[in-house]
């Protein structure tokens, strides 16, 4: 049996409570063991972060210590897991060396809930996280995204040019995407401001995937 950690908590305007309960039962019934953690201090817990396979960071707006953030970066060097979703994974903690392990850093969702397109790489399309989707039709926030490159990206959303704001040509950004950080996966989808967001079957279909892909195998 595999182990997972859900670490939640944070703005509730995310449902950290509601959103990772939703995933408990697919977790349990793929066989890992789950441990529920409401506070921080479950980073200073090496031994806890070394031994599982994986860690699902469901907490927006936090501060993280350095110590907590490199207790976290050595697990995954060492193959541990990390998931999330939307601000639980991409706006959780300002500390930088969280940032370099995800990957990515939110800075703001112009226009807040918008219809848009979520889009399959097409030279992703074969990859198991997003094999079977091609597009995904939104109406949630729109992540505006600061991203590695060595990120690979599978679906992205684009921002048109709109009527007063300030880009003057379309914009593409990532909205789902993996990396390998030494020994370790990481899964990020930026969609999941609350439930019905991870409702839509394409996305639950693609974050549960992300999820396994991420997990220690």
């Amino acid at each position: 049996m595999r182990s997972a950690l859900i670490v939640r908590g944070g703005a509730d305007f995310h449902d950290p409570v509601g959103t990772t309960d939703s995933f408990l039962p697919f977790l349990k019934d793929q066989g890992f063991a789950v441990e529920i953690a409401d506070d921080l201090s479950v980073y200073d817990d090496t031994a806890l972060l070394a031994r599982t396979d994986l860690i699902v960071n469901c907490w927006t707006t936090g501060d993280l210590s350095p110590d907590r953030a490199r207790h976290l970066d050595d697990a995954v060097r060492a193959g541990t897991g990390l998931a999330g979703w939307h601000g639980g994974i991409v706006a959780a903690f300002t500390e930088r060396r969280y940032q370099w392990l995800t990957g990515g850093w939110f800075t703001c969702h112009p226009g807040d809930f918008v219809p848009h397109t979520l889009t399959v790489r097409p030279e992703r399309a074969d990859h198991p996280i997003v094999t079977g989707i091609s597009t995904v039709a939104l109406h949630t926030e729109r992540y505006w995204m600061l991203a590695d490159p060595l990120n690979d990206v599978l679906a992205t959303i684009t921002f048109p040019v709109e009527d007063g704001e300030p880009w003057r040509e379309p914009v593409t950004h990532p909205a789902v995407y993996t990396r390998q950080w030494g020994q370790g996966r990481i899964f990020v989808s930026t969609i999941g401001h609350h439930l019905p967001d991870l409702d839509i079957p394409e996305i639950r279909t693609l974050t549960e995937r992300g999820l396994l892909w991420a997990a220690r195998p």
